[in-house]
């Protein structure tokens, strides 16, 4: 299925929007972030890593990347030419290495090796945008905060919650709809449900709990179904002829034997 599945042109009534939140809350109760990290340290590293890249790729980087650089003042002294080794299959590996060990030299030398827990200094480090510092600061801090990554705008605008062109635009409509302290949780749900359910390129809308009161529904189905009958649609074309059949047409019908000759 093509990826140009349209999203809504509308955004669902406040009321609709509340309810289909309200069923991702209870459909993923326990969702959590798929990186596998054990303090703020090794989380900022594995988000960082995960621009562009799978969770699962990330968390069978880390643990030599950890093993080798275990803190920030470690990961900070390190040849970068080093570290691309270890992260090249991450993707983008040489500006995720040169990135990291940026961003880990400046929480040695400016935090006292410590993950601030304030947004304007998540963002002042290499390699961090909005994105990871709102995924550090609600999981690492479990401040309220709420990122957005390709899961989470491909379902919030599946779902009519927003129309936002821009990931910023996305937060701020997603994050009037949810309550602040639920914010953390929130982007867990619209994540969890963009993997599962709400895939790229085709959702699997058959499955979903949310499709009665799912804008997207009804617009997927008018693209599955404009699929098959393309599908089953006959091209009004022949098979070309073969050359044996070219032979027979070149050749003169054959005189029938009941003909009676010409006189």
């Amino acid at each position: 299925m093509p990826s140009s599945i349209p999203f809504p042109k509308k955004k669902v009534a406040r009321a609709i929007a509340r309810d289909e939140l309200a069923i991702l809350e209870r459909t993923y109760p326990a969702a959590v972030t798929a990186l596998t990290f054990s303090n703020p340290f090794e989380l900022l590293i594995a988000v960082i890593l995960s621009a562009q890249c799978t969770d699962a790729r990330v968390n069978m980087t880390t643990p030599t990347l950890f093993a080798r650089y275990p803190d920030a003042r470690a990961l900070g002294a390190a040849d970068v030419s080093d570290v691309e080794k270890i992260v090249k299959s991450c993707g983008f590996f040489r500006m995720k290495a040169k990135n990291i060990v940026a961003a880990a030299r400046d929480l040695a030398e400016k935090h006292g090796g410590q993950v601030p827990r304030d947004r304007e200094s998540l963002e002042a480090l290499a390699g961090v945008g909005r994105k990871t510092a709102n995924v550090v600061m609600s999981v690492a801090f479990e401040e309220a905060a709420f990122a957005v990554d390709t899961h989470v705008f491909r379902v919030s605008h599946r779902l009519g919650l927003t129309l936002g062109t821009t990931p910023r635009q996305v937060e701020t409509d997603v994050t009037a709809l949810v309550p602040r302290e639920k914010w953390r949780h929130a982007h867990h749900w619209l994540i969890l449900h963009g993997r599962e359910i709400c895939k790229a390129p085709t959702p699997l809308c058959g499955r979903c709990p949310v499709a009665e009161i799912c804008p997207s529904a009804p617009i997927v189905a008018k693209a599955l179904a404009s699929k098959s009958k393309a599908k089953k649609k006959p091209t009004g074309r022949s098979a070309p002829a073969g050359p044996g059949a070219k032979a027979a047409a070149a050749r003169p019908p054959a005189r029938s034997t009941s003909a009676k000759p010409k006189r």
